[in-house]
């Protein structure tokens, strides 16, 4: 895979996760104020101030959930250096088992064990991905990723919130449904044609998962409705 390409891919991961998860933590919002008796002013507010909190909140994570992956990584690079060290005709021997399974055999698979433990970098990174299956975390992009996730969740935490600008209470609450379901289902298309998959499959898979996890909101905010 190039460099462009696992660019495109990250990019695109991080979009989809940050505006799929901004788009239906807000809509369940909404739907939960609507039902709880919210007024219009209310529920834009609060609908709002939920978005920039997403979105502040998924850059956060995403910022750190990949400096934990990286300090994982490394943590387990330092064990993997100790034990070549201690035990290396034990580690010699996983290469063996690793190369053997992979089809290698007699002087060939020979040749390919020395070759890899003659340089102990090279020899730490086989076994972190062949062994731990451990591949190394690119944190060069990570301020790059935070952005995308924080700035994607901002903008799919307003299309829940929109319709509530320009129409009555009830209408804006099925635009905002409506609106919600064909831009999750848009995304759902455009990540099976990106990536592998039936695209109508995907594009309903992500309508169901979306407005299912927003009808949690809608159903708290129907136990307690302040206006039975």
């Amino acid at each position: 895979m190039s460099l462009v390409h696992k660019t495109k891919v990250s990019w695109l991961r991080d979009f989809f996760l940050g505006g799929q998860d901004g788009l239906v933590n807000v809509l369940g919002i909404v739907l939960g104020l609507f039902a709880a008796g919210g007024e219009s002013h209310i529920i834009i507010v609060a609908g709002m101030a939920a978005a920039f909190a997403e979105a502040v909140s998924m850059g956060a994570v995403a910022y750190t959930s990949t400096l934990a992956q990286k300090d994982f990584y490394d943590k387990q690079k330092q064990n993997e250096k100790a034990h070549i060290e201690k035990f290396p005709e034990e580690e010699k021997q996983e290469l063996y088992k690793i190369y053997s399974a992979k089809g290698f055999e007699g002087k060939l698979l020979d040749d390919i064990v020395d070759e890899i433990v003659s340089d102990k970098e090279v020899w730490v990174n086989i076994m972190m991905e062949e062994e731990l299956d451990l591949s190394k975390v690119d944190t060069s992009s990570i301020v790059n990723s935070a952005l995308v996730v924080g700035l994607s969740a901002l903008v799919g935490s307003f299309v829940p919130i929109l319709p509530l600008f320009f129409l009555a209470r009830t209408d804006a609450l099925i635009a905002s449904i409506v609106v919600s379901a064909l831009a999750l289902f848009a995304a759902g298309v455009y990540e099976a044609k990106s990536y592998v998959g039936n695209w109508l499959h995907k594009g309903l898979q992500m309508v169901a998962i979306g407005m299912g996890a927003a009808l949690v909101g809608f159903l708290v905010g129907r136990v307690f409705n302040v206006n039975p």
